[in-house]
């Protein structure tokens, strides 16, 4: 098998998982990272399904679990600021999970896993982007913003939702890759509270669409701020608490809530991965799963078609999209349910969850329920197959 020479463009959870496998397997790695430096922050994320699996093939399950946020699950606050229900994680290691997996895991301890278990194998670029590139069957050339320039075998856009490679390989007049729940979220963290817990809290304050919710994700974080603080500021519960706590956090992240769904992952020696080819929204619960089980198929994929890319990455695309399809595909109706505006639809919400708790169904369901792992199954790549004292020295 030809040992490929291959960029990765972005720093984040696909990246890094990529470039672990194709280390593994005698590939030259860079990754290209826009940030100056390492960027282990972000929220609260989750593994799920298949997802668990790739993270246990990569050998990395014990520390990951090591890391764990324990999240005992979801309390349901109603408009009296009390809890009305609960839903309990399980972490019994059989059935589904609920709303609370198993695996929740700061994203920047994600970060640090992988770059720990890639750094000695795989060049780190920081503080650089892909400014351009031009292929043809043999190479790809990239230009970097430092003003330099080299060839690789294969390009990897793993840059997020706004991806600038994904921009450079679509089609001219493709469609746009963006379907829009028409959802907008901000989160960020706040100093921690004596009467805080290992639950988890959601509560809903009725409210209305604002013409300022399609661009205020592109405004100043000074502006952003601004907006949330005005829609927010008589919410109730522990609003005026969350909303102080945003003056000064280091930690703050605007969006507007999207699926990614191109039809093109690749052109020629230049693919996408992660939520550059196929992001499937924070309400999907399966983002990093997606992204860590791209990655795996991709460098199956290559493994088994070094000799061939473009075979490659077309199976790549053939073997992967139908598993996108079934993360992606979200019921926007039964979403709406489940954040509705008005302050009847929040109490008639309340009294749901309250009875389905009441009778224990959430439990019952998990209990007897399989994971959501869908009709797609995680295929098997010989070639990268985990040996046991490499498995000792990614936890060593």
């Amino acid at each position: 098998m030809p040992s490929l020479k291959v960029l990765i463009c972005g720093g984040g959870c696909a990246g890094p998982a990529l470039a672990y496998w194709l280390a593994k397997t005698g590939h030259n790695v860079t990754i290209v990272e826009r940030f100056p430096v390492l960027r282990a922050t972000g929220a609260q994320i989750d593994l799920r399904g298949q997802g668990i699996e790739v993270v246990k093939r990569m050998g990395l399950n014990d520390i990951i679990r090591s890391k764990l946020v324990d999240e005992e699950g979801i309390a349901f606050v109603d408009l009296n600021e009390k809890i009305g229900a609960t839903i309990l994680a399980n972490k019994s290691g059989k059935g589904a999970q609920t709303l609370t997996s198993e695996y929740e895991i700061m994203r920047g301890d994600l970060i640090r896993i992988l770059y720990d278990a890639t750094h000695q194998n795989v060049k780190y670029i920081f503080g650089t982007t892909v400014e351009n590139f031009e292929q043809d069957d043999q190479s790809v050339t990239v230009h970097f913003s430092d003003g330099s320039s080299d060839t690789y075998d294969l390009l990897i856009g793993a840059d997020g939702q706004g991806s600038r490679i994904r921009k450079a390989i679509l089609p001219p007049n493709s469609p746009e890759p963006y379907r829009k729940l028409g959802m907008h979220m901000a989160y960020w963290f706040v100093p921690h509270d004596e009467t805080d817990d290992n639950l988890s809290r959601s509560y809903l304050s009725p409210g209305d669409d604002s013409p300022e919710l399609s661009s205020i994700h592109r405004a100043s974080v000074e502006t952003q701020k601004e907006f949330w603080t005005r829609r927010f500021q008589d919410a109730g519960w522990q609003t005026s608490r969350f909303l102080e706590g945003m003056k000064t956090t280091k930690n703050w992240y605007c969006q507007e809530v999207v699926q990614v769904q191109a039809d093109t992952w690749y052109k020629g020696r230049v693919a996408l991965l992660g939520d550059a080819s196929s992001c499937p929204s924070p309400f999907s619960g399966m983002g990093t799963t997606a992204s860590l089980v791209g990655a795996y198929v991709l460098a199956g994929e290559i493994n088994r078609h070094a000799d061939d890319l473009p075979r490659a990455l077309a199976s790549y695309d053939e073997v992967f999209r139908p598993f996108v399809n079934e993360v992606q595909n979200i019921n926007m109706s039964l979403m709406k349910l489940a954040i509705p505006e008005t302050r009847w639809g929040i109490t008639i919400l309340h009294f749901i969850v309250w009875l389905v708790c009441l009778l224990h169904i959430p439990e019952l369901a998990s209990r007897f329920s399989k994971e959501r792992d869908g009709d797609w199954k995680l295929p098997e790549y010989p070639e990268l197959s985990q040996k046991e004292e490499e498995i000792k020295n990614v936890k060593n």
